[in-house]
């Protein structure tokens, strides 16, 4: 997929505002860095696909109203949610060499780049970035692994702490008396999930709430610990990577081979009828 359509195109703000008189004068840009490069390649083809748009209109504009018109449409490009999913994909963006490259080629219709070469480029870019991220990973995932695998070796010694065959370990913090799940069933829940850090990344009880979730619709870890737990219950859970997100992780807060601790309250079980 070409680079042109992971942008998102902006909503035509005047229809009829198509085809603009191109003014002689075109700001210079002075390239200091790939940051510089990348974010007016990225603004430079945003116009352009603009454009494409635009001339399908037969009608004219003075320059003046063009300047203008494409400094607005350069400026929505470059709100929040935009922003942070072009950050996401070539971790930093110049908002001013952005808006160069914009106003460059939508008003001035003169540029660095042409369609091609900027495509091109912010391929090899993204290509580098993600090899980056991809050794990034590895070595994140070694040490989590580490770290949680050292963990759970000194928390087994602990008093209380039952640990099951496929390494996953428990506290009781109470003990109900009600009915045990099968895999058939579903869970009505409260739970409070923190990686070793003590960092939150889920928390139904923050959000003063409960679940319900299908017995064998969670992570191995929990769909264990469900089949042991009477109703009623609520238990510490310490679940290493392999029981919960593996190497995959899971969203931005649990990183891959995460260790995770969970203090699920088992409310109700919910036997299929």
């Amino acid at each position: 997929m070409k680079v042109t359509k992971l942008l998102a195109a902006v909503t035509l703000i005047i229809a009829v505002m198509a085809s603009c008189t191109k003014v002689p004068n075109t700001g210079k840009m002075e390239f200091a860095n790939q940051t510089d490069s990348v974010s007016y390649a990225l603004g430079y083809l945003q116009a352009a696909n603009l454009k494409q748009q635009f001339e399908r209109w037969p009608l004219e504009v003075d320059s003046a109203t063009c300047v203008k018109l494409a400094g607005a449409l350069g400026k929505a490009e470059m709100k929040k949610a935009n922003l942070e999913h072009l950050e996401g994909m070539f971790n930093e963006i110049d908002e001013a060499a952005f808006m160069k490259g914009f106003m460059n080629e939508f008003a001035y219709n003169k540029s660095y780049f042409t369609e091609m070469s900027a495509d091109m480029y912010l391929r090899k870019v993204m290509e580098v970035i993600r090899k980056e991220k991809d050794a990034e990973r590895v070595e994140k995932a070694a040490a989590n692994l580490a770290e949680g695998q050292k963990f759970l070796e000194e928390n087994a010694k602990k008093d209380g702490i039952m640990t099951t065959e496929s390494g996953l370990q428990y506290e009781v913090l109470k003990e109900g008396k009600g009915a045990i799940a099968t895999t058939s069933d579903r869970v009505k829940c409260q739970y409070h999930g923190t990686l070793l850090d003590g960092t939150v990344f889920d928390s139904s009880v923050e959000r003063k709430d409960t679940a319900q979730f299908a017995v064998t619709g969670v992570i191995k870890g929990w769909t264990e610990a469900l089949q042991l737990m009477p109703e009623g219950s609520k238990w510490r859970l310490y679940i290493p990577a392999e029981l919960a997100y593996g190497e995959r992780g899971s969203g931005a807060k649990i990183g891959p081979n995460s260790t995770l601790i969970f203090d699920l309250d088992l409310i109700e079980v919910v036997k299929k009828k």
